[in-house]
């Protein structure tokens, strides 16, 4: 006896929904340290275009709105080295503008570092989803001005902790930094932290993270820096145990001196992200912790 066709349109239909339920769990992610919208192609340029870092110029605006095409392609950017707002970026807060421009409906800002007029070092966030919690952590330093961006999606313990950092030029403060961020993760069970770590996966730094988190990275030696000719693999994106990476590569997008790096994962059935249908808003931070964290 054939099967009735009700129940072929109903297996159909099952399939469907459940296929249409795991896509919505991926979730497109993007790190990028985009050197205040800088072009570098060249080591000599570090110091032939040292000037940009203090002065606008009209090409800033046209690398940064590259940045937005490559950006509007994901769900959740995480941004390193941006300007919140002075000379050189022309007092334009170049994270509202990379949201406006690749429509994304929430963005954050971050800064770290006040120099006033002259820079306003931040991290940026940009993304599709709601946060339920944007918390700033001043991290520890001989020299201050690094800062992690932490966001959490949903509540309770199925909620999605997700951030964005730019860790010290020194190993010793690295490790410091990494052992106060180790202690704000440890508590949540879907972890993504992303950023310019300025430390290779083979690092004293990364393993000593990892071997005191449930974090993972998914493949090592992937070269970011310098873009022209990459050869260090300094930007990370680590996930837990809990998260199905689905993809992961270093994208042929030379505009900053790093190359970013993209991941898709698939989240479990438990995490909610709420999505916004349009518009462009702005996220509030309801937890401010503008004080040293203890470290390691």
């Amino acid at each position: 006896m054939s099967t009735p066709a009700y129940r072929i349109g109903s297996n159909l239909w099952q399939e469907s929904r459940q296929s249409a339920a795991a896509e919505s769990r991926r979730v497109k992610l993007l790190s990028y340290n985009i050197q205040t919208g800088i072009a570098t192609s060249k080591y000599r340029h570090y110091l032939t275009h040292s000037w940009k870092h203090v002065l606008p110029y009209p090409q800033r605006l046209d690398n940064l709105d590259r940045i937005a095409d490559l950006a509007g392609d994901f769900d959740i950017v995480g941004l390193q080295e941006v300007d919140g707002g002075s000379l050189r970026s022309g007092f334009i807060n170049q994270t509202k503008y990379l949201a406006r421009q690749a429509g994304f409906p929430y963005w954050y800002d971050q800064t770290n570092r006040n120099l006033g007029r002259f820079a306003q070092h931040s991290l940026g966030l940009l993304s599709r989803f709601r946060p339920d919690e944007v918390t700033e952590v001043k991290l520890p330093g001989v020299i201050p001005g690094r800062g992690a961006l932490i966001l959490r999606f949903g509540n309770g313990e199925d909620s999605l902790l997700l951030m964005i950092l730019h860790l010290a030029l020194s190993r010793r403060a690295r490790l410091n930094q990494l052992g106060c961020i180790s202690e704000i993760v440890k508590d949540y069970r879907h972890v993504i932290l992303m950023g310019d770590m300025n430390c290779c996966s083979e690092s004293e730094e990364i393993d000593w993270l990892l071997r005191r988190t449930q974090l993972s990275e998914p493949i090592h030696g992937l070269h970011t820096f310098p873009s022209w000719a990459p050869r260090r693999n300094i930007d990370h994106i680590l996930v837990s145990s809990t998260l199905e990476v689905v993809s992961i590569d270093v994208l042929n997008h030379p505009i900053s001196d790093h190359l970013p790096i993209a991941m898709e994962v698939r989240l479990p059935s438990a995490v909610s992200l709420e999505a916004s249908p349009s518009g462009t808003g702005s996220v509030s931070p309801v937890t401010a912790l503008n004080r040293a964290c203890s470290g390691s």
